[in-house]
């Protein structure tokens, strides 16, 4: 993972001054405004598209942001599907917070990096959502049947993501504040590195989630149980 000390100059602010090694003394301090916003070291995330499997991640250089916009609880989830096919694909990557105090936070001071994809309007097959509850498992299923699950705007904030993939018109290195193709939830704060597509399908999906939003979500024939194995 590439990081960088450096901060994204505001209005009336300039950035630290940093030394190479030949000269001998310290960067400048600059007192620096938060302006309301929490510092984040820089990091984004390129999902890197192959003939056969892709979402081999590389953490890249950016700013950090929210994907959604609550306190995650700080407990993983998986969700598979046998297909995956969406229009207006976005992706970036940022971090997500815990409400202060969860007892899930660890060593991570309540923060996990994430890749936060995307997608206007997407169709799944066979959905699988499980969370691991300390022995037993609350599993979800839908879209089994003749009809496939259906969502718009859907989120997804993703620390392990895996599949077959295929994009038409992909667009690799936009800065994330310039997406358009996803729609106004598909964009991110300037200075993330990026990528968009006109459209995505993905076979054998699996995600590693820590926060889902969609503006509707259908879920046809869905079944909620406990079982003592997860997706």
């Amino acid at each position: 993972m590439a990081s960088s000390s450096d901060l994204t100059p505001s209005a009336g602010n300039t950035p630290d001054r940093e030394s190479g090694p030949e000269s001998g003394t310290a960067p400048e301090a600059v007192a620096t405004p938060l302006r309301g916003r929490v510092r984040l070291r820089r990091a984004a995330v390129l999902a890197v598209p192959a003939a056969a499997v892709t979402a081999g991640l590389a953490i890249l250089t950016a700013q950090g942001a929210l994907g959604v916009q609550f306190a995650i609880s700080g407990m993983p989830f998986t969700v598979t599907a046998t297909e995956l096919d969406g229009n207006g694909f976005a992706q970036f990557g940022g971090l997500d917070n815990m409400a202060e105090g969860s007892p899930n936070a660890g060593d991570t001071g309540g923060q996990v990096l994430v890749v936060t994809s995307v997608i206007k309007e997407a169709e799944l097959t066979k959905l699988c959502q499980s969370v691991d509850l300390g022995g037993t498992n609350l599993l979800i299923t839908a879209g089994g049947g003749g009809t496939r699950v259906s969502a718009k705007d859907l989120t997804t904030d993703s620390t392990e993501l895996s599949g077959d993939a295929a994009f038409d018109n992909i667009e690799i290195g936009n800065d994330a504040s310039t997406l358009d193709k996803a729609g106004p939830k598909g964009r991110g704060p300037i200075g993330v590195f990026s990528q968009q597509a006109d459209t995505v399908h993905i076979k054998n999906l699996r995600q590693t989630n820590y926060a889902t939003t969609a503006g509707v979500f259908k879920l046809p024939g869905l079944k909620m149980r406990f079982s003592g194995s997860g997706c």
